[in-house]
């Protein structure tokens, strides 16, 4: 009888094993709804993170203010008061010539392209397909979307200014209220945690509002002397194009430079050849001022990203969440790249010639080596 007893006792299933298999289906319960809600919030989950990095780039000139006994809620007021009458003073400036500009571009793109055929044809030989042709296809690729969109264009305005308001509301608060948001974020826990959540949180505010900063002046410089060019020389419809050239060049990683510039030349080219190299001449030697003279200065003290991290970043973001995915993907890895500092040890490099060139780039020359001139 006890030998029967004993292979069913060890055939019988450990006594954890039913409450492992409960938690692993309300885990997968749970995973579930928090993946359906994520779907179904997802234009909050948007208005939290771009009001999210809107305060860290207001967060400087807040503290600036606070710091000479200005209170902190009048403070956010006066700031983003006084950056929504700049952008209202750019508007009325440029406003009516950059939508009159973007029309006219609109209006002749097909002439452009034809122009462009013609120059392709005469120079290389090679004869691009007509511009009813490339028509014909978009329409049968886009052509439902479009007709999507145009249809729901008065709704599409609407919630853009809903989510606009939401942004800047949820933005006031985060600026007006974070030391109260840290404080009572900060009672939940023990004062060592304390101390390390308030380093993360400080290092992850200074480097991403002095990447966001620096890029929307570099953004701002190179619009500005890009359509001072594309003036003098008389390129049609300057400012869209040196807008798209500014912030594409800034927000987009490595080929943004030749993404932005790619369609002044193209327009450029349609004026005449040696107008178009005289743009890509322009767009090049601007690239490496900046890089030799503006950006060191103006980016001194913000994060460096690896150009291959940051251009898989802009993909990667902007195929799960779109363009504002895209456009926020830099900051999101300048930030995870701040967070991860933090806890990263780093060590002494080991001697290796594949290690040379980035020992002799960190180490500092020899003062007392011998001159080899």
């Amino acid at each position: 009888m006890r030998a029967s007893t004993a292979p069913r006792a060890a055939r019988r299933p450990p006594e954890w094993l039913p409450r492992a298999l409960l938690m692993a289906v309300l885990a997968a319960f749970a995973g579930v709804l928090v993946w359906r809600a994520a779907a179904q919030l997802g234009t909050v989950i948007t208005i939290v993170v771009v009001a999210w990095f809107l305060s860290l780039a207001m967060e400087p000139v807040v503290a600036w203010l606070a710091r000479r006994h200005v209170r902190r809620g009048l403070a956010t007021g006066l700031v983003m008061i006084g950056g929504l009458l700049a952008t209202l003073a750019l508007l009325a400036v440029f406003g009516q010539l950059f939508v009159v500009q973007l029309i006219e571009l609109l209006d002749d793109v097909p002439t452009v392209y034809s122009q462009l055929s013609d120059l392709v044809d005469r120079t290389v030989g090679y004869t691009l397909p007509t511009s009813d042709t490339v028509l014909e296809r978009l329409v049968d690729s886009w052509g439902s979307d479009v007709a999507q969109g145009v249809i729901g264009v008065g709704g599409t305005l609407l919630g853009v200014l809903f989510s606009a308001s939401a942004v800047l509301l949820v933005a006031y608060y985060m600026v007006a209220q974070g030391p109260a948001f840290r404080a009572s974020i900060c009672r939940l826990l023990a004062p060592h945690r304390q101390r390390e959540v308030l380093r993360i949180w400080e290092v992850s505010q200074e480097q991403v509002s002095n990447f966001l900063v620096s890029r929307i002046l570099l953004a701002l410089i190179a619009t500005a002397v890009t359509f001072a060019y594309l003036t003098i020389v008389h390129v049609p419809y300057a400012l869209p194009l040196a807008a798209f050239t500014g912030l594409v060049s800034q927000f987009v990683p490595t080929v943004g430079t030749y993404i932005g510039g790619a369609l002044p030349v193209a327009v450029a080219l349609s004026v005449s050849p040696l107008t178009g190299v005289g743009v890509l001449i322009f767009i090049v030697a601007y690239q490496q001022l900046e890089n030799l003279f503006l950006a060191p200065r103006i980016s001194a003290h913000t994060m460096a990203l690896n150009p291959a991290v940051a251009f898989l970043s802009v993909i990667a973001f902007g195929a799960v969440f779109g363009a504002v995915g895209a456009f926020l993907s830099l900051p999101v890895a300048a930030t995870i790249k701040a967070v991860s500092a933090t806890y990263l040890h780093r060590h002494e490099l080991v001697d290796s010639a594949l290690l040379e060139d980035e020992r002799r780039r960190r180490e500092p020359p020899d003062e007392d080596a011998p001159d080899q001139t």
